[in-house]
């Protein structure tokens, strides 16, 4: 496996990126996550936007992490928050979202962010016991999403 940090409006982040979004719309019946984001989100030191290749130099997995900080819609300072993590179908079962998941939580470290914050939801139970075996605890619910039923946060200090 190659990880290779690249801006996330790079022609293989925005591959993958449509391929996450029909895997949402599938699972939650809905047009995917509506989560405005734009590339400067994920520029260093304010975040960093990953790609994993793999032997064959094909892309297989995506995630990246944005500053937050404290405001309405519920952020802290000081916060790191976790989007587009993603493996494909054919990956995953290989560890590939755990190491993409420890090099993003140290990246955030580096740059000085104090806590790692992600939405996910129920229709994710793999990702929920991805995070919650990596030592993410459940947490007051924020962002876009803070207020649907479906919706799950989850926190771990860095």
């Amino acid at each position: 496996m190659r990880f290779v940090r690249v801006p996330y409006d790079h022609p293989d982040a925005l591959k993958l990126n449509d391929t996450v979004q029909q895997e949402y719309a599938e699972r939650y019946g809905d047009d995917g996550d509506m989560t405005p984001l734009d590339p400067a989100m994920f520029e260093p030191p304010h975040g960093l936007y990953l790609l994993v290749y793999d032997e064959d130099d094909c892309p297989v997995a995506t995630g990246g992490w944005r500053t937050q900080n404290r405001n309405a819609e519920g952020y802290a300072d000081g916060d790191a928050e976790i989007k587009r993590m993603f493996v494909v179908r054919e990956a995953r079962g290989r560890g590939i979202a755990r190491q993409v998941l420890a090099r993003l939580e140290d990246d955030a470290r580096a740059a000085g962010r104090t806590r790692m914050v992600l939405e996910t939801g129920t229709m994710q139970p793999e990702a929920i016991g991805l995070y919650v075996s990596s030592g993410y605890e459940a947490t007051a619910k924020f962002g876009l999403y803070r207020f649907e039923p479906q919706s799950r946060c989850y926190a771990k200090k860095l």
